[in-house]
């Protein structure tokens, strides 16, 4: 994109075990950063585009490290609201054989959490950019912080910015009264592209999601039931014009088979990514934010040419499976190359 893309959300101190242990073992975690619209925006930045991110974050010493590790990619952070106590962290156990890998939040009374309405002016803060990008994690997080998100996407859509959602149900998030659906809805009826995986596009449209059973890199799509799909969800959502959807078959905690779908809108026409065969997962967090960001990144460059956009967006996403970190550090050339690469099958 030739301007300004700004995400919006909660950047989080992520605390790790090292290599396969649990938490309760041993005294020692990996410290890094993360959060889903800060993982998009050094994606994005990544890519060589204009990007900004928007957050709270406390004046501690460890809200100059956020910033600063934001800054060290390239983000501009000089919208960033200063305030709070402290800095909402998660702590993250890596999958291994048949176990699970595990997320627990720390995000309550965090400096994010206790946002307020109109502590974000958004009219300054939008001006001059071309998309506003958020998700459905920062309104699960608090009802002020939702109330804050609807502002911008209204803010967004006033001055004619495209708005970029992405579902990003995380139950044990929502607890402040409202229910997940109503919000993500609402939130979807101002988008003009939007993102989530089956489970997620099923909890915003009440729309019973189709098994993505794949075993293999060779597995078909049933191509017409997707379309007939997305034509039923297009109808609850008239302003969208990309509905993009990233389908996941675990058969293993580190065997994973990925792809993608993309319906036009405008077009009624469905696009569909191949099928690759990832194993072993390195690292899982931030799959579905290296997507969106390439996707973002590609619809700026190649507009509606949208089977190279959705191949982009998988290969970026794909490939963020095998780095560890929140973050997807591959380049434009990788991702295109990927495209291509293995027959779908990524080994390391």
């Amino acid at each position: 994109m030739n301007k300004r893309i700004v995400t919006f959300g909660e950047i989080m101190l992520r605390l790790s075990k090292p290599g396969f242990r649990r938490l309760q073992q041993g005294r020692a975690f990996e410290g890094n950063f993360g959060g889903s619209e800060a993982n998009v925006a050094v994606s994005l930045a990544c890519l060589g585009e204009d990007v900004e991110y928007v957050s709270r974050v406390p004046c501690s010493a460890m809200g100059d490290a956020a910033l600063m590790h934001l800054r060290e990619y390239g983000v501009d952070v000089s919208h960033v609201v200063r305030g709070g106590e402290r800095l909402g962290a998660y702590y993250f156990e890596s999958a291994a054989a048949m176990r699970d890998s595990l997320v627990v939040y720390d995000r309550k009374d965090s400096a994010f959490y206790s946002l307020k309405q109109g502590m974000i002016d958004w009219g300054k803060t939008l001006g001059g950019a071309a998309l506003f990008h958020c998700s459905g994690i920062t309104c699960a997080i608090s009802r002020d912080a939702m109330l804050t998100t609807m502002d911008a996407v209204r803010e967004a859509r006033e001055r004619g910015l495209a708005v970029s959602c992405d579902i990003n149900y995380r139950k044990n998030l929502w607890g402040y009264g409202l229910e997940a659906r109503d919000v993500l809805f609402q939130l979807a009826t101002y988008s003009d592209i939007i993102f989530g995986d089956q489970n997620e596009w099923e909890v915003a449209t009440g729309l019973r999601h189709i098994p993505f059973t794949a075993t293999s890199a060779g597995y078909e799509i049933d191509r017409g039931a997707y379309e007939a799909y997305f034509e039923r969800a297009s109808r609850l959502f008239p302003r969208c014009r990309k509905m993009v959807m990233a389908v996941r078959n675990q058969l293993a905690s580190s065997h994973h088979l990925l792809s993608g779908l993309l319906y036009d809108t405008r077009e009624g026409r469905l696009y569909a990514a191949r099928v690759y065969d990832i194993t072993p997962i390195i690292d899982p967090m931030g799959v579905g934010d290296a997507f969106v960001a390439a996707y973002i990144h590609a619809l700026g460059k190649w507009g509606d040419d949208n089977q190279r956009c959705l191949d982009f967006a998988l290969s970026a996403s794909a490939l963020k499976n095998t780095i560890p970190g929140d973050h997807n550090l591959a380049g434009e050339e990788e991702i295109v190359a990927n495209v291509t690469s293995l027959g779908g099958r990524i080994e390391r």
